[in-house]
């Protein structure tokens, strides 16, 4: 039987013996978004989250309760979705503005804090240029606090390095993140659900629900060259690396580093206030530059909140 590793469904005696073996936890960040016909919206979430799990359930740790609230519709990332979504009757998004998320991470590393975590691990299975954003917070937090603060993409695991011969890297429901998904919850991932025009058979039915019309509900391209072996190979070189990086990060913890600290809601918003608020116009979730395009339509779906408010 498998131990438990997620901190919601454990007693005090297996947190308490879980933090004395390796006071690791790991926080997970995903978002319900269309992942084509074939997949379980709650794809990036759901493959951070169950990638985390077989870590701690490898190498020791505690996995929080996940968080499936994250970065979309603005900029950029609307821009994409024009083009990659298209139009649809319904998103399906658990969808929040960066200044929301960002600042929720913040809580949840002043919670590691408090308790006494040695190392945090920030896994994001959502790509665009969130992750990027994430470093960037992590950077700016770490001086505040003793615990030792690594985030990544979960396609960074992938050793050696994005797309290794072939392997790895990162994409948007096609042959990667479909074959991850295939191997962590088989149960989230239908193939018979891609239509055959997907593939080059016959032409798209113009009366078919809005998913299973181009583009797709934004299935990547080589979505039909997934497998479960691949994921399996790819599951595998992540929980490694994480578990490596764990140990990494609870070797350079000093408990008598004098550090400000983040004790109470208030230095949290202190820290906001001071040190990420006055640079938050330069994270790259808050530009339109990374969606391949200049504007969305007036008339798209994706019109309401693509323009990027000045939060400074």
């Amino acid at each position: 039987m498998t131990r438990e590793v997620r901190w919601e469904r454990m007693f005090p005696d297996q947190l308490e013996a879980a933090f004395e073996e390796q006071p690791v936890v790991y926080f997970t960040y995903g978002l319900c978004e269309p992942h084509g016909p074939q997949n379980a919206l709650g794809l990036d979430g759901l493959k951070a989250r169950a990638i985390a799990i077989e870590t701690a359930q490898t190498f020791g740790g505690i996995v929080a309760p996940a968080d499936y609230w994250h970065i979309h519709e603005l900029g950029g990332y609307a821009i994409w979705a024009e083009s990659h979504v298209g139009e649809t009757e319904r998103k399906w998004l658990t969808a929040v503005p960066p200044w929301v998320h960002f600042k929720n991470v913040c809580y949840q590393i002043r919670a590691a804090e408090e308790i006494g975590f040695h190392a945090a691990i920030l896994l994001t299975g959502h790509y665009g240029p969130n992750w990027e954003d994430l470093k960037t917070l992590v950077d700016l937090i770490q001086p505040f606090v003793r615990v030792r603060l690594y985030a990544l993409p979960d396609w960074e695991a992938n050793v050696p390095g994005f797309d290794y011969d072939g392997r790895s890297g990162g994409d948007h429901a096609g042959k990667v993140e479909t074959s991850l998904l295939w191997s962590l919850m088989p149960e989230c991932v239908d193939m018979s659900r891609i239509p055959p025009s997907a593939s080059g058979k016959g032409e798209p039915d113009p009366e078919a629900p809005y998913w299973l019309r181009p583009p797709y509900f934004a299935m990547g391209p080589n979505a039909l060259e997934s497998s479960r072996e691949a994921g399996d190979r790819m599951v595998a070189d992540e929980v490694l690396w994480l578990g490596r990086k764990a140990e990494e990060l609870l070797v350079s913890f000093d408990p008598d580093l004098d550090v400000p600290g983040l004790s109470t809601y208030e230095s949290v918003e202190r820290f906001w206030d001071s040190r990420v608020r006055p640079s938050f116009r330069e994270f790259k979730t808050m530009s339109r530059d990374f969606g391949k395009g200049d504007s969305v339509s007036p008339d798209s779906a994706w019109f309401g909140n693509w323009e990027v408010p000045d939060r400074s």
